[in-house]
């Protein structure tokens, strides 16, 4: 397969580019902006708006790569050598997070709050009974309760067993207040981890006590003005707790315009976008326009009525025009009515491309009524795809989240993997402590100016705090398609460390 990107021997590539998510709802659009070329398919829309070692049930809180092996050892015991982005040098298959000798954990101690010398108390908060979209922010909950249910079962971290605290805030910002105190001052968590929330109202509590939040989705634009909130995919916004990104102004790259354009370098550069009449479906939708226009694309911006959208409209409109490829800012309902459209009128793209929170395996009943929309379906990301199993630290999570009962359509997904890798990332960071495990130590390691990759799980990234955007900037990006012959998401590109391009970062209005 021929590489498609560039810059293929620089040190570090981040995943940094637009994110947004759609989700419907009675309230209206809200936009979810951040970093990465993530475009999950609830951004654009807010709506209308101890037991150890096992997943949380009763005792949760309730509330409102590259080819070849990648090492995947986990967080390892103090004096094992921990490479860049925590991989441990020389290994190659996974041994686990909990490599301490009993020995070793015979120092811990009772080091910070939710610390002890056996445990460490962890919290997670998804908006999973939303009234919009109960499949909409459940990925993230899915891959931490999974992640933690292995670690423990490995051995925990430092000797360490990880006791995860739940949270259901209903996708409301009152309901995750609620939360956000049950979880601080009740269960008393040492972290937040891998958090998928529609209204983050309680940001400015959990980081005021100082509370670390690790490896969620950055659905809300809290991640992106508050310095003890790290998304998954790294940030280089001051996060003074004052301003949103730079002065209100969010960064996108144009690097998925470009992969297509070399992807298919003879297809006429003429792209669709499609947006509701809602003010942060427009925002994002023409962010997405402009960054095409970048590129040099044609651009047909179709506006439908949230309400009563009128998809054979664009489709036709589509065809007379000659479109190739479809973006869009409307959620997974819309893009199904979408698709159904496009076959109905005999439209052939050569990608519809979506966004990873739509990167699931249950695309083959989702469009059941459009099968030629559903084989030009793409997907781009900065994560491994959570098909390629070939991969040990995506094995280890298919093969226990089948033992939690959680593999099927319905719950696998990119953003499950993605809730995995933030459990990943807060081990490492918290095995970096030893038995001296604190608050200070986790954000060192995070704060460091070290590329993580979760042991080649994600692309390389990193939290800085520049004065100004830099320009230009090198992202990275995975890509798949799916195949309906081998009813799964196919990676498309070699190495998604290598396939990376230099771009500029457009702005635009985080709200």
């Amino acid at each position: 397969m021929a590489a498609v990107g560039e810059n293929d021997d620089m040190n570090v590539h981040r995943g940094r580019g637009r994110h947004l998510v759609a989700v419907t709802g009675t309230l209206g659009l809200v936009a979810l902006a951040g970093c990465g070329t993530r475009l999950p398919d609830s951004a654009f829309v807010r709506a209308q708006q101890q037991a150890v070692g096992v997943a949380p049930s009763a005792d949760a809180s309730a509330g409102p790569g590259a080819d070849g092996a990648i090492p995947s050892g986990g967080p390892q015991a103090p004096g094992a050598a921990l490479g860049p982005g925590g991989s441990v040098p020389g290994a190659q298959t996974s041994t686990g997070p909990g490599t301490a000798t009993g020995q070793q954990a015979l120092g811990n101690r009772a080091s910070d709050v939710g610390v002890t010398a056996t445990s460490i108390t962890i919290g997670n908060i998804v908006s999973k009974t939303n009234p919009f979209d109960p499949r909409a922010f459940v990925g993230p909950g899915y891959g931490i309760q999974a992640f933690v249910n292995w670690t423990n079962e490995h051995g925990g971290i430092h000797g360490r067993k990880l006791i995860l605290k739940t949270c259901d805030d209903q996708g409301s910002g009152d309901a995750n207040i609620s939360c956000v105190h049950q979880l601080i001052d009740k269960d008393h968590v040492f972290a937040l981890v891998s958090n998928a929330i529609l209204d983050y109202a309680g940001a400015s509590y959990v980081n005021s006590k100082g509370v670390i939040d690790m490896g969620s989705q950055p659905i809300d634009n809290a991640y992106e003005q508050y310095p003890h909130l790290f998304d998954i995919y790294g940030e280089y916004y001051p996060r003074d707790g004052k301003q949103v990104g730079f002065n209100g102004k969010l960064y996108g790259g144009t690097e998925v315009y470009r992969y297509f354009s070399r992807k298919f370098p003879h297809v006429k550069k003429i792209a669709g976008v499609v947006e509701y009449n809602q003010a942060a479906s427009q925002r994002f939708g023409d962010s997405i326009v402009q960054g095409l226009q970048h590129e040099g694309y044609t651009v047909d911006k179709k506006v439908v009525n949230f309400a009563l959208p009128d998809y054979d409209s664009v489709a036709i409109d589509f065809k007379s025009k000659g479109v190739q490829y479809v973006y869009d800012t409307i959620d997974r309902e819309g893009n199904i009515r979408l698709c159904k459209a496009l076959d109905d009128n005999n439209v052939k793209l050569t990608a519809k491309v979506l966004t990873p929170q739509s990167w699931e395996q249950s695309i083959q009943s989702d469009y059941s009524a459009s099968p030629q929309c559903r084989n030009e379906l793409w997907v781009t990301g900065n994560t491994l795809n959570f098909e390629d199993t070939q991969y040990a630290p995506v094995r280890d999570f298919r093969e226990q989240m089948a033992a939690d009962q959680h593999g099927g359509p319905d719950q696998l997904s990119e953003w499950a993997l993605e809730g995995w890798a933030g459990g990943q990332w807060f081990a490492d960071a918290a095995a970096s402590c030893g038995a001296n495990l604190t608050r200070r130590c986790v954000e060192a390691f995070v704060n460091s100016g070290k590329p993580y990759d979760a042991h080649g799980l994600l692309t390389s990234r990193v939290f800085i705090e520049p004065k100004r955007p830099p320009e230009p900037q090198t992202n990275c990006i995975n890509v798949a398609r799916w195949e309906d012959s081998r009813h799964a998401w196919v990676t498309q590109v070699r190495n998604m460390q290598k396939n990376c391009f230099t771009v500029r970062e457009l702005p635009y209005n985080a709200s």
